[in-house]
Order: structure tokens, then C-alpha cells, then sequence
């Protein structure tokens, strides 16, 4: 049996980011997003076979506990993405938890029928993946390692929520 996991972030793939953190920020009222830059999910391996890797935005925003991620992909390599939306959909995409053992996790998750859909190494060596869970949840589920990269990027989410002025509505990543 799985064991009860934490869920960290809702996550929403968007066809455009700028106005996507707009509209949740004037529907929401959340505020800051912190990211907004280009970048590449590398060594992707997409339900088993290698694949082109993922080029996308994101933007990372706090409402109250719960972190949302604003995802705009920029590149149709075949992804656990596209499996959800075409680049012209947007929508609700997955929930992402933090995982203390990675691999048994996303194992055991394999192990009762939702297989992994992409799989990849961030720019800093983490890897990380997506679960296709749709035919019980209707949504996939990332799996985040332990990892003190991710931990600050959160942290600087929840940071810049408490301490905002409400005058830049994205701000970029502090990369240590």
C-alpha cells in the first residue's frame, strides 16, 4: 500500500504565461510568481523510450500551504504535458509530492498500474518524473526527490508571498 504522501502543488499547464499570472492573480489574488525563464528538462525518457527533452516556463506561486505552478511548454516533444492538453488547451495538470526514497515511490506507484508517463534530470542533476494517474484521479502526479534546489524554490515561493507589495507580479528565481 502506498503511503499517505503530502500533496505540495497544483500545477496547471497555461498557453500563455504572462496573462495566465494575471488572470490567477485577479481571479486568486495570489501574488507573487516567482520564475518566468526558459528552460530545458533534459534526459527525458517518455513512457520507457528516450525522448526530445521538454522546453517550457514555469512560474511558481504561494496561496497559503499550497504552491501552484504555471507551466507554458514551448516545444511538442511527445510528454506526459501533451498527453493532457494539445498546445492550443490549457487546464488542471497534475499534483506534485515530495518523495524520501524516489525510485521505491515511483516504483510502488508502477507496481499498482500508473505508470510513469515522463521521467527526466533537471539542470542540476535531480531526476524527477510524472505518473499517469488519470484513470483514478483524473490528473497525473509529479514525484520530487529530496533535494535542497526544489526546497528553495518553494521556499522562495512562500518567501515572496509573505513579503510582497503587491508591484511586480513575476519575479525571477534566485539559482544558488
Amino acid at each position: 500500500m502506498i503511503k499517505p504522501l503530502r500533496i505540495v502543488q497544483n500545477a496547471y499547464v497555461v498557453r500563455d504565461l504572462e496573462t495566465a499570472c494575471i488572470e490567477f492573480n485577479r481571479i486568486l489574488g495570489v501574488g507573487p510568481f516567482v520564475g518566468g525563464t526558459e528552460f530545458e528538462l533534459g534526459s527525458h525518457v517518455y513512457r520507457g523510450f528516450d525522448a526530445d527533452p521538454i522546453k517550457l516556463r514555469i512560474a511558481f506561486v504561494q496561496s497559503g500551504d499550497l504552491n501552484i505552478e504555471l507551466v507554458q511548454l514551448m516545444s511538442n516533444a511527445p510528454s506526459a504535458f501533451h498527453d493532457m492538453f494539445s498546445s492550443d488547451q490549457q487546464g488542471f495538470h497534475h499534483q506534485a509530492v515530495f518523495c524520501d526514497d524516489y525510485c521505491a515511490q515511483r516504483d510502488e506507484f508502477v507496481a499498482h498500474g500508473c505508470p510513469v508517463a515522463s521521467e527526466f534530470t533537471v539542470s542540476w542533476g535531480a531526476q524527477i518524473c510524472y505518473i499517469d494517474a488519470r484513470h483514478l484521479v483524473g490528473h497525473m502526479i509529479e514525484l520530487y526527490p529530496q533535494d535542497a534546489i526544489l526546497a528553495d524554490l518553494y521556499s522562495q515561493s512562500r518567501e515572496a508571498a509573505r513579503t510582497w507589495d503587491g508591484k511586480d507580479l513575476i519575479i525571477p528565481w534566485r539559482m544558488a
